[in-house]
Formats: C-alpha cells, structure tokens, sequence
C-alpha cells in the first residue's frame, strides 16, 4: 500500500514538473521565434549569440542547484544549515560570475558587433540572477517540493516572453530593448524563488525531520564547480556535432543538419521532468539505483515512441524542423530523435554520477566530446555525421550506465561530521 502510495506521489510529481518545464521551454520558444520576426535576420543574429552566453553562464546555476539537491536529499535533517551556506555560496558565485560578464563584455562587444558595450555588459544580469535561482532551485528540487520548484520554472520562460513582449512593443527595432527585456525577466524566478523558500522554511518549521546529521557542510564551491564542469561537459557534447556540421559539411548541408537539430532538442528536452523528478532520490543511500533504472526505462520509452512516430509520420515533423525548404532531413529525422533519446539518456546517468559523487564521470564526457570532434576529418555527409554521433553517445551511454552501478558515494571532508571539542 505504501508503495502504491509512493508510486502515485511520483507520478503526480512528475506531471507538475513535465507541465512546468513544458512550459517554460514553450515560452521560451515563442520569444525566441517572436523575436526572428521583429528584429530581422542582422539583429537576430546576435540575439541569438547573446542568447548562448546566457546558457553558458547557465551552467554554474545548475551546479550550484545539483550541489543543493543532493546535499538536502542525503540529510533534510540539515536544511537550514544546507539552505544558508547554499545561499551564501549562490549569491557569492554570483557576484564572481556577474564581475567576469562586465569584464569581458568589452570583448564580447566587439566579437559580437554589437553597438555598444552596454549591451554586453547586460550579460550581468542574468548571470547573477541565475546563480541565485540555482541555489533557491536546488533546496525545492532536494526537498521535493514540486509545486514550488515548478512555479520557479515556469516563471522564466512567462517573464521572459512577457516582459520581452512589452520591451519590443515600445522598441521593436532595437536589439538594446530586447537584451533589456531578458536582463529584467532574470528578476522574476529569484523573487518566486525567494517567497517559495520563505513558504518552504515555515511548513519545514511544523514538519517531523530527522535530527542533524552534524556535518559541517562545507567546499559547497568546490562540489558546484565540478557539478557545473560535468554539466558543460555534457551541453558541449550535445552541441559539438552541430560544429563539426559546419566545418566538414557545405552551408546546405549544415543547414539541413541544423534543421534536424531542432529535432534532437525537442525530444532531448520531452522527458527532462524524468531527471528532475528523479535527481534526489537517486542522491539518497540505497535508492540510487532503482530510481535510475526506472527513469532510464521512462526516458528510453518515452523518446523511443517519439522515435516511432516520426519514422512513420516523417512529414507531418517537417513544419517544425524549418518547413519545405529543408525537407531533404526528413529520411533521417528518425535518427535525429534516437539521438534526442540518447542525450536524455546520457543526462539522466550524468546526474547520477554526479548524485553519487562520481566526479570522474565527467572525463568519459570530454572523451565523447573530443571523439566527435575528430570525426571531421571523416565525415563528408549527414548520413556519416549521423553515424559518428548516435555510435558515440551510444558507447557514452553504456560506459556511464557501467560507472553508475558501481560503488557508491564516498564520504569527504564536507560529509563528516563536525569535530567537537568534547571528540577532539
């Protein structure tokens, strides 16, 4: 009866945070493609650039939001302690990162060609923000609390799209307003994200939590800036293969590589909740492994159907990878969507490794990365790119799952607990 019981939270868990992810990536879609038809293909473009750093910086808020959910999945009974060096870690990391964006926005600025270092220097904003979020994020997603985490989601993408909208209204034909609009809508999670976590702390406050553990809970930088370089490591490898499209292959070609892309990101991105949902318990001792299986097991059925569905009904995916213009991908958008499935997969086994601590992980990772990047050499076709990447993440695939059934966490200094003066 427990177990059922458990089963239904989980499932009821999952549709929050699949609704809320969706939602956020669907907003986040609608800006991107409200902001190529008012902006025009010059300004766009370094939209879109702009748009890439903001992911990149991105990576030190899902480390930081790694660190917090493991570290209060392990022991909840240290929440307030986790919650305020986390915190304090965030708005550190925050700073550092938002120092870094204005010292190299004048770079940026003119690699970018954009008008003005100002519009570089914005950068800032969200990095800073984002910092935070992964902090806040973190404590929800370790506690379990989805309603919460996913009204932090969803908040992004809404306020990115509203906000966006109203900026472009007054100025559409400034890329300045819509830099603006982004750098303002990085706000809005940190102040959800803060209420939820006020919220949190008084509900905590009248729950029954096991007692601390004594642990000092300290080198929280240390274990997100490693949570962030597995997390680089894996986006570097999701996107490496688009790189090696534009060096090896003719502009066509690339192109119609990139349509099939947007494929792989779709699928890649359909059963995320399944990592999100999954992420704590696979932190907690003892359960790790179950939980991979069966969202492994979620993922694989759930980007296979997709997988089905395209290779049947190819044609009906084409108006979302680009339209007629590139309907020469449509034989391959199958594969596309299997390599969508693989990198789901490989993120799920990623945060695994990083739920059990198994910091080398990240150098099978890189090893991927760099075995595609030699293929260039070799490949002279989307058919050879297609294969290079799917035998790649394939093999990253069974190596990862190998690596996370093996041994367990192994305790650091941080896991101890704190020395008295009494155990002295």
């Amino acid at each position: 009866m427990v177990e059922r019981a458990g089963r239904t939270q989980a499932v009821k868990s999952g549709v929050v945070v699949a609704v809320a992810t969706g939602v956020m990536n669907a907003a986040t879609y609608a800006f991107t493609l409200l902001c190529a038809h008012v902006l025009g293909p010059a300004d766009y473009g370094a939209f879109a650039a702009m748009l890439g750093l903001v992911i990149v910086v991105n990576v030190l808020s899902l480390g930081l939001q790694a660190t917090g959910a493991r570290r209060v999945a392990e022991t909840p009974g240290d929440r307030h302690l986790i919650e305020d060096k986390l915190m304090a870690t965030s708005v550190r990391s925050g700073i550092a990162l938002a120092i870094v964006c204005l010292a190299v926005s004048p770079v940026l600025a003119a690699v970018l060609q954009l008008d003005s270092w100002f519009l570089a220097a914005l950068l800032a904003v969200p990095a800073f923000c984002f910092a935070i979020m992964g902090g806040q994020a973190g404590i929800l997603q370790g506690e379990g609390r989805w309603l919460p985490l996913a009204v932090v989601f969803s908040s992004l993408g809404l306020a990115r799209l509203g906000i966006g909208a109203v900026f472009l209204a007054f100025r559409p034909d400034a890329l300045g307003a819509v830099v603006g609009g982004v750098a303002v809508a990085a706000v809005v999670p940190v102040v959800v994200g803060a209420a939820a976590l006020r919220r949190a702390s008084v509900q905590a406050a009248a729950e029954s939590l096991p007692p601390a553990s004594g642990r000092s809970h300290s080198r929280m930088v240390r274990e997100a800036l490693m949570s962030s370089h597995a997390l680089l490591a894996f986006f570097a490898l999701a996107t490496i293969d688009i790189v090696v499209a534009r060096t090896a292959l003719d502009a066509h070609l690339a192109g119609i590589y990139a349509a099939g892309l947007i494929l792989v990101k779709a699928v890649q991105f359909l059963p995320q909740f399944v990592t999100v949902v999954a992420f704590p318990a696979m932190a907690r001792r003892g359960g790790g492994r179950r939980v991979r299986a069966a969202g492994l097991g979620l993922i694989l059925l759930i980007g296979g159907t997709a997988t089905v569905i395209v290779g049947i009904w190819g044609d009906l995916a084409l108006p979302f990878v680009g339209g007629d213009a590139y309907g020469e991908v449509v034989p391959q958008l199958w594969v596309f969507a299997t390599i969508g499935t693989l990198l789901a997969s490989v993120q799920l086994l990623v945060y695994s490794a990083l739920a059990r601590a198994h910091h080398r992980a990240v150098l099978f990772i890189w090893g991927a990365v760099a075995a595609i990047l030699v293929s260039t050499w070799w490949v002279d076709s989307v058919e050879r790119l297609l294969l290079v990447t799917v035998s790649v993440d394939l093999a990253l695939l069974l190596v990862l799952l190998v690596i996370t059934r093996l041994g367990s966490t192994r305790p650091t200094a941080d896991d101890l607990p704190a020395r008295t003066p009494a155990a002295a």
